[in-house]
């Protein structure tokens, strides 16, 4: 290949000759191109590109855990919808009450509503309890209020401050003085 384009050069004559417009200039250039990627004269550059190894990674592992997630869910949307079936209505038993669950129509919100989500009983008794939490606060508010106004009009100071204390000490001591009062025989 190198040989036949010096070849060519010799039997044309010197690149430089040829006008920049015509096509055999444009043929001379695409072929010393060619001849520099080829591995004939010149050096051999491979551009400098900025790397897409992340960007690839990112869509491999982005549509591998897509897959993870989609294909089980699939699946057990599949076999809920084609083998089990909407609930049907029927006559409740003489003594039987129904759990919470049942009352669902599709079998994965039946699935949902036993296993994931708190039954409305306890959702009912939770929010009992943060009204009773409430009411109880706003009763210490009231009576805060009172002691406020009762300080107020005896012009009275707060007294929020005791010394603390343990009982370790006062056991000593009262073993101290047990001992000095059987010493002196009183």
């Amino acid at each position: 290949m190198a040989g036949w384009s010096s070849l060519q050069v010799l039997i044309r004559g010197s690149p430089s000759k040829f006008a920049v417009g015509s096509q055999i200039c444009r043929f001379n250039v695409i072929s010393a191109q060619q001849r520099m990627m080829s591995g004939g004269h010149g050096p051999r550059i491979l551009p400098l590109t900025p790397s897409r190894w992340q960007w690839h990674k990112f869509k491999d592992l982005a549509h591998y855990y897509f897959m993870i997630g989609l294909i089980p869910v699939g699946l057990v949307v599949f076999y809920a919808n084609v083998f089990v079936g909407p609930a049907k209505l029927s006559e409740i038993p003489e003594g039987y009450e129904p759990k919470h669950w049942e009352y669902h129509r599709n079998p994965i919100t039946r699935f949902i509503a036993r296993y994931l989500l708190p039954s409305p009983q306890q959702e009912y008794e939770k929010f009992l309890h943060q009204i009773y939490e409430e009411d109880e606060k706003a009763k210490i508010r009231l009576l805060e209020n009172k002691i406020r106004a009762k300080m107020a009009e005896r012009h009275d100071y707060q007294g929020y401050y005791t010394r603390p204390f343990t009982a370790n000490y006062h056991r000593v001591a009262k073993e101290a003085a047990e001992y000095l009062e059987s010493i002196r025989g009183d």
